[in-house]
């Protein structure tokens, strides 16, 4: 339940059309919802940070994530679902028809209804990453933010191998009010960005790269030794992680 839908609960009371056991047995589930023996689902997440619960789908089985999914239809406009396989989607779309699949980014959505599509004024996350490989999780960055409502400018293949590419999108990235910089092999080009802009920059490690790149560990590192001031470092390949973090600045500015 969000937002809008207390709001429509509570005129429907104050109008008389619903009855006040009838809303308290509603306003139960907002802490959660139990859902068999494998998921509480938390139902009031929304209205804590203006995003309802995601489903961590990778490591569950096609009829958990779908049970999570469909309960969390029930309640909400828009759900998202996050890490899932290709094979997995297709079972919950044999479900659930309404759910929409990208192949880069593993993300699936239920949307009943389109969000105000943003202007170019306003407010936006710049998600720029060091290469190609890097894109499933600078998707997956990229779409959580369009999901929930915010304008997203995106620089691919711009990595420090080739430091011209990056400074060519200089006037893009110092006009952002959120970059996201992600990045595998030495991740070096988080403290780059951060050394070039003044909002805040969050780095995603990604586990692109050689051995020694320890898969993600070796630019977790650099990016938690940035040299830079200003950055913050979500997880190796969460691109979610920092999508949700870009989110709350921009709520906050929209405040």
């Amino acid at each position: 339940m969000d937002a809008d839908k207390i709001r429509e609960l509570l005129t429907a009371v104050q109008q008389g059309n619903v009855g006040v056991n009838d809303a308290m047995a509603q306003l139960r589930k907002l802490p959660y919802d139990d859902l068999g023996d494998f998921a509480r689902l938390d139902m009031h997440r929304d209205l804590r940070n203006g995003m309802p619960e995601a489903v961590l789908c990778e490591s569950k089985t096609p009829e958990q994530s779908t049970a999570i999914l469909q309960r969390l239809w029930e309640h909400h406009d828009r759900v998202l679902g996050t890490r899932v396989p290709a094979e997995m989607a297709h079972f919950i779309q044999s479900r659930i028809p309404e759910a929409s699949y990208d192949a880069v980014s593993r993300l699936i959505t239920l949307k009943r209804t389109d969000l105000p599509v943003p202007s170019q004024d306003d407010p936006y996350v710049m998600v720029v990453c060091g290469g190609t490989s890097d894109l499933p999780v600078a998707e997956e960055a990229a779409q959580v933010l369009e999901f929930v409502g915010h304008r997203v400018e995106r620089a691919y293949d711009v990595g420090v191998a080739g430091l011209h590419r990056l400074l060519g999108e200089l006037d893009r990235l110092m006009a952002a009010n959120v970059v996201i910089a992600i990045a595998g092999m030495e991740g070096a080009l988080t403290s780059v960005v951060a050394g070039l802009v003044s909002a805040p920059v969050i780095g995603v490690p990604t586990s692109v790269g050689y051995g020694a790149n320890f898969g993600g560990v070796a630019p977790l590192l650099t990016m938690l030794n940035s040299c830079a001031s200003g950055v913050t470092v979500v997880n190796i390949d969460n691109g979610f992680g920092a999508a949700v973090f870009a989110h709350l600045i921009l709520r906050q500015i929209g405040e």
